[in-house]
């Protein structure tokens, strides 16, 4: 009786621990968030604003949380910011790393990554960033592009970095040096892989762990690509393409099956491993599921999204790809779920919350987010019973427990 007590109080801080460190689309990037109690709907003007903070300046990237600590990035003239929140709103720390993307959609792209006590940040321009989380310390820097022969892409590389095990795996896109594993402590190289010689492609890489080969899934400009997360060894890759080398939607992984999606008329195709993830098969394709920038959820059996060309709001079947209803009338956006609910952040600044329901598209509540600037593109996140949303310069927190 004591052994499994002990073995229930080792899985219950397992599990707190896991949900304390929220990262790119949560804890394993997949947009799904395990709390419970949450609201089933909301007030005509939202659920109760806690607090808000202005002044982040320029940029897309979201809020990653650990320790009861927020962390987030934004662009002020010209000049990269991190900054570390309590979960009050009071700000701690702010730090300014270096250059930031200020071509096109200025700002920091890719959320920052917490593992160790270590924190991972990606710049548009390419230098990634290794700081100590507790006193913000640069402990190394690399200019990925610089370093691996690559050239930087039309809108700014956009990568949430990726750690898995030793190793933080970052994608420059040369011919070279298409996808890399550093030292997550040193930045020294460990491997290097020539995946198919492709330009990055604003994708945050997946890992894959229960096949008999670890796998690291990405989209590149041209291809998927399955890299062995041990060796860097190509395992297989597939063409997968749209007119403008846009492929920013982490892969969707589960039973076996990794759905990968595009807009720009691309759409999704699903893709089998077999042979212990050593290959693939094609499952199926669909030119409607098209999301650009604002990514997928599986639940169950089915998989929940926006399109891009193709102008609703969808659910999937996860294992054939049919289609189980397609809504109008809401613009597209980005999409996390949690406790039976979909929470749906659009491109126009309405935040919907809808029942998880494979036959229709069951929206309860929405309100639109009037704080901040620019376009609204930064995928919330949810911790602790509050939603957090970041739109351009503004950080907001709203209770929903």
């Amino acid at each position: 009786m004591k052994k499994r007590l002990i073995a229930i109080l080792s899985l219950a801080s397992l599990t707190l621990f896991a949900q304390d460190n929220i990262q790119w689309r949560g804890t394993d990037r997949t947009g799904i968030y395990t709390e419970t109690g949450l609201m089933k709907s909301w007030p005509a003007a939202g659920p109760t604003m806690s607090w808000s903070y202005d002044g982040l300046g320029e940029g897309h990237s979201s809020a990653a949380i650990s320790s009861d600590k927020i962390y987030l990035t934004g662009m002020t003239d010209g000049k990269g910011y991190l900054y570390v929140f309590d979960l009050k709103g009071k700000l701690l720390n702010k730090k300014m790393y270096g250059p930031e993307w200020s071509e096109s959609y200025n700002g920091p792209r890719g959320t920052v990554t917490l593992n160790d006590g270590k924190l991972y940040l990606m710049s548009g321009v390419g230098d990634l960033y290794c700081f100590d989380v507790s006193t913000l310390n640069v402990v190394w820097k690399k200019n990925i592009l610089k370093e691996y022969k690559a050239s930087n892409i039309v809108w700014g590389i956009n990568e949430a970095p990726l750690i898995v095990g030793d190793k933080v795996i970052a994608t420059p896109g040369g011919k070279e040096h298409n996808m890399v594993a550093l030292n997550k402590n040193t930045g020294a190289l460990i491997w290097s892989s020539l995946g198919e010689g492709d330009a990055a492609a604003y994708c945050s890489p997946l890992y894959i762990k229960d096949q008999q080969v670890p796998l690291i899934v990405t989209m590149t400009a041209n291809h998927i690509l399955g890299i062995d997360a041990n060796t860097g060894k190509k395992l297989w890759s597939q063409e997968h393409t749209n007119r403008y080398s846009i492929h920013a939607n982490t892969p969707v992984y589960g039973d076996g099956m990794i759905l990968c999606t595009s807009g720009y008329g691309s759409g999704s195709i699903m893709l089998r491993l077999k042979n212990g993830g050593r290959s693939i098969e094609q499952a199926w394709s669909s030119k409607e599921l098209d999301n650009r920038i604002g990514g997928m959820v599986k639940i169950g059996d089915f998989v929940y999204g926006s399109g891009d060309n193709n102008r609703f709001w969808f659910c999937a079947d996860w294992k054939t790809g049919e289609i189980k209803y397609k809504e109008k009338g809401f613009a597209m956006g980005n999409i996390i779920a949690d406790d039976g609910m979909l929470y749906c952040y659009t491109d126009r600044g309405d935040m919907i919350l809808a029942k998880v329901n494979p036959v229709k598209f069951e929206v309860v509540s929405r309100f639109q987010i009037t704080k901040g600037t620019e376009q609204h593109w930064a995928h919330p996140v949810i911790y602790k019973g509050v939603l957090y949303v970041r739109h351009g310069d503004s950080l907001m927190a709203y209770k929903i427990k």
